[in-house]
């Protein structure tokens, strides 16, 4: 078997990278302005970039692809809201405690979930309210957003240092995407989630019925089934789809495709074709080294760099 890819980049469109570089570079002390094979790029002290093409206009973010939103660990999550807060180039962005209002700015401002769940369903907050369930007030999640695409990313702590960290994404059916990473990128689950026996016959599991809070938008968020994988120290986690709209393709999109490192890249170019994967291009050249693109389960891009 081959070794799992490392994650290298996720490669973002922007009219403007110099500006969303600077913005990134303000919020996150621990990354610095580079270049990689040409490419503007923003370095995150865990060897991973945000890459960026420049653009003619602001790229679509609508439809929506199945490349949702990136985050951070950082060192002190309440902390970093604090001082976001008083930023004015960072929007913070709400999140509803219950469909009937009220928001807080992040997670552990509210109802501490149960389990793994990062939510609760309105049986479960109403449980909460009974037993005068207090917030923790420790770590958390949060969302904001800012830079000339007024790009959504999220930070979460407490964790020993500030990196990029993850990406979070959607999918028709997650378990399904949790396989194809399994089986044609060799990718291991994500620390902390449950490695069932999943093959093409029960990888099909129905969208849970009940919405879960804190939540970007006001009537919830639908958090089961979700699945994850592990490329290095970045995780990769998918969400239901939560609208009736098939998902769009990545490329082009503010969010374009994500980048892996490999060793052998001709190896893995006969192991993928083997098994039927799309090839969008290449192999082609990128800087001083070679690359191709393929294409996910959620008709993401995935850019694969060969890294000796």
């Amino acid at each position: 078997m081959l070794p799992t890819p490392g994650f290298h980049h996720l490669h973002l469109n922007s009219a403007d990278p110099a500006a969303a570089i600077d913005f990134f570079t303000r919020q996150f002390p621990s990354t610095h302005k580079g270049e990689w094979a040409g490419l503007p790029a923003l370095h995150s002290p865990n060897d991973v970039m945000i890459l960026f093409d420049k653009v003619a206009a602001p790229p679509p973010s609508e439809p929506t692809s199945a490349i949702w939103h990136f985050g951070w660990h950082v060192t002190d999550a309440q902390g970093t809201v604090a001082r976001f807060k008083e930023r004015p180039d960072v929007t913070m962005r709400p999140l509803y405690t219950t469909d009937e209002g009220g928001s807080v700015l992040i997670s552990s401002d509210t109802w501490p979930s149960v389990g793994n769940t990062l939510g609760l369903t309105r049986a479960q907050i109403a449980e909460a309210r009974a037993s005068h369930v207090q917030p923790t007030r420790k770590g958390g999640f949060a969302y904001m957003s800012g830079g000339p695409e007024d790009a959504l990313f999220e930070i979460a702590g407490d964790y020993p240092a500030e990196r990029f960290n993850h990406v979070h994404m959607w999918h028709e059916e997650p378990f399904c995407a949790l396989l194809w990473y399994k089986r044609h990128l060799n990718a291991p689950v994500r620390q902390g989630f449950a490695d069932t026996e999943l093959g093409d016959d029960n990888c099909r599991v129905e969208r849970g019925a009940d919405r879960t809070w804190p939540a970007l938008n006001r009537d919830g968020m639908f958090r089961t089934p979700r699945a994850g994988v592990e490329f290095g120290d970045v995780v990769i986690t998918w969400y239901m789809n939560q609208g009736g709209q098939p998902l769009a393709p990545s490329r082009g999109q503010m969010q374009d495709h994500l980048g892996l490192s490999v060793g052998d890249l001709d190896a893995w170019v006969e192991k993928l074709r083997g098994e039927g994967v799309r090839f969008l291009d290449g192999p082609y050249r990128l800087g001083d080294t070679r690359a191709v693109m393929i294409e996910g389960p959620s008709r993401e891009a995935i850019e694969l760099v060969e890294v000796k």
